[in-house]
């Protein structure tokens, strides 16, 4: 893909500059970073809430249904990861060569099978 086609489906306004100020990559969840944290802090207090529900013998059905809804939580954030890191990081990439796109989208290829190993 070239870098006109590549702009025009992910928007060039969306791409940050990859080399930081001290040398390393800044990685293509850097603008969402206090978000993304923010939103596994949340899920951190849901899965504390799980342990206290089986604490306290809570019903099996209410238990399950949170879990369900931990596990949207949490894919919610990878999709968002995976989102940025072709956004940035593979767009990066595709710029700079085509050996790197090809290699960063075998990168993205991989991480999607094992996700759906789940």
């Amino acid at each position: 893909m070239n870098a006109r086609a590549t702009d025009e489906l992910v928007g060039a306004s969306t791409l940050a500059p990859n080399p930081a100020p001290s040398g390393r990559r800044v990685r293509g969840y850097a603008s969402g970073k206090d978000d993304y944290l923010a939103r596994l802090r949340k899920i951190e207090g849901q899965v504390r809430g799980l342990q206290k529900m089986i604490e306290d013998d809570r019903w099996c059905p209410e238990i399950v249904t949170q879990f369900a809804s931990v596990n949207r939580a949490l894919q919610e954030v990878a999709v968002g990861l995976l989102n940025d890191h072709l956004c940035h990081c593979v767009v990066d990439a595709v710029r700079t060569s085509d050996a790197e796109g090809a290699e960063k989208l075998h990168e993205v290829a991989a991480t999607i099978r094992q996700v759906l190993r789940m």
